[in-house]
């Protein structure tokens, strides 16, 4: 049996995984916000926003679907060092990237939101979302992971 040896991963390591972790676990907050949204919660938005929000197609729900839980998936398979979290990694960032291709180039995300809500945020989810799989690629290379 050709096992791979782990290497103790430091301390920044759990730290950044933890992070990770409730970082994810706020996008699945907002997916089960927006999925069970309640009328209360709509009364939060404008009509404008409301409208744009309940007439995305199901794959970008499917999208931000896979962005989530696969993200959440691979913090927890990070946590337990595990080489899955990688792939998973990448999951979640295809997903981020199907909703955000929609957000930014098939709806008026940017004109009902904001610059905010609209174009900041979306771009920052992207970016933790690559640096997230970039995360993974090296605690792989530099065996914290099995």
């Amino acid at each position: 049996m050709d096992q791979k040896t782990t290497t103790k991963p430091p301390a920044w390591f759990w730290i950044a995984s933890i992070l990770a972790l409730l970082w994810n676990l706020m996008g699945v907050m907002s997916y089960l916000g927006q999925a069970y949204m309640t009328d209360e919660m709509k009364a939060e938005y404008t009509a404008d926003q409301l409208a744009l929000i309940e007439s995305a197609p199901a794959w970008v729900t499917a999208a931000f679907a896979i962005a989530v839980w696969g993200g959440l998936l691979a913090c927890i398979a990070l946590l337990l060092r595990k080489r899955w979290a990688k792939p998973l990694f990448v999951l979640s960032l295809i997903g981020i990237l199907g909703q955000m291709l929609y957000s930014f180039f098939m709806s008026n995300s940017i004109e009902v939101f904001g610059q905010v809500q609209g174009l900041i945020i979306p771009l920052g989810v992207i970016i933790i979302g690559v640096l997230l799989v970039q995360f993974a690629r090296i605690a792989e290379k530099r065996n914290w992971i099995s």
